[in-house]
């Protein structure tokens, strides 16, 4: 059994590799090739939880377990807030492969997946990117989501603003223009795409802030309970799921909105993957307004310690 540390899951993760793979992983998953059942999740103090999500690649395909801890106050201390492993099994003989750095995999697939669902649904031209958030998830979306669009604009923003200026200063060292704005409605004013990856308990993006045409990765709250953005930006948009059943118990920004009467099931018209294999419509004209929701899916998870066991193999 192999033990996979930050640094191998940081060098044969790369961006390229992981958007394809999560692209084929929610495909599968949504035609049915795949299983996983919805995450459970232990709370443990505010701002402290414990969450144990399995799946597998198929009926006898590898399958396994991701075992993650997510402690919000653990930017402040300069450690990442999802901390755990990826437990992979074979599909063959039940035997453990590997134990692989699951916060690591985490942060890459998570902006991976953001990045492959703005590829289906963000209009072809889009250019200006805003950022929510000025976390590991901000940063990893922004290198993730260049990748599938041609960024020339950053725009990010937080509740401290030397640290969203920081953040901006390491994103123009990669040769983007970047600048922190002063308010989340500055940050949103002329976007193209919007990422929210924040630890906000409340609404930070309002529907009135947002322009026509504007796709939202909605990432941070991964649970029932905080929401990023507001009911009307939810009953307004286009809206997908990484997982239909999960959004339907676990997807706060959905549970609001439906719990105020504005939304119903049927809103969340389906999942990325059916977006992604083009059995379900995504972005029907270039004034839609579309919302991926992202929880988190363990099949990302799992394809992705398959791909770096497979690698490891081949060295």
């Amino acid at each position: 059994m192999r033990v996979i540390d930050q640094d191998e899951v940081r060098q044969r993760l790369t961006y390229e590799l992981c958007i394809p793979l999560v692209r084929q992983a929610m495909i599968a998953f949504s035609r049915g090739e795949t299983r996983q059942h919805l995450r459970s999740i232990l709370p443990l103090s505010e701002g402290r939880v414990f969450g144990i999500m399995p799946g597998a690649l198929g009926p006898e395909g590898l399958f396994g377990a991701k075992l993650i801890s997510v402690f919000a106050g653990n930017f402040a201390k300069g450690v990442p807030s999802h901390q755990g492993v990826v437990v992979l099994f074979d599909g063959e003989t039940g035997a453990p492969v590997c134990i692989a750095h699951a916060g690591e995999i985490t942060a890459i697939r998570t902006a991976a997946a953001s990045a492959a669902a703005t590829d289906v649904l963000a209009r072809p031209g889009a250019r200006r990117l805003a950022i929510l958030g000025y976390g590991e998830q901000g940063w990893r979306h922004v290198q993730a989501i260049r990748v599938v669009r041609a960024i020339s604009e950053v725009r990010v923003w937080g509740r401290s603003p030397d640290r969203a200026e920081a953040f901006a200063g390491r994103v123009r060292d990669t040769g983007l223009d970047a600048r922190a704005a002063a308010s989340a409605q500055e940050t949103v004013a002329e976007a193209d795409i919007i990422c929210t990856v924040s630890a906000a308990p409340e609404p930070i993006l309002l529907s009135d802030w947002v322009a026509d045409g504007t796709h939202i990765n909605a990432v941070g709250s991964s649970r029932a309970g905080p929401a990023e953005i507001d009911n009307a930006l939810v009953a307004r948009a286009r809206f997908f799921a990484d997982h239909r059943e999960g959004v339907l118990a676990q997807g706060a920004e959905f549970l609001r909105a439906r719990a105020a009467g504005l939304v119903g099931d049927d809103h969340v018209l389906g999942e990325i993957g059916e977006v992604m294999a083009g059995t379900l419509p995504g972005r029907r004209s270039a004034s839609d307004v579309t919302i991926y929701k992202s929880l988190g899916s363990i099949v990302q998870d799992l394809a992705a310690a398959r791909h770096i066991v497979a690698k490891l193999g081949s060295d």
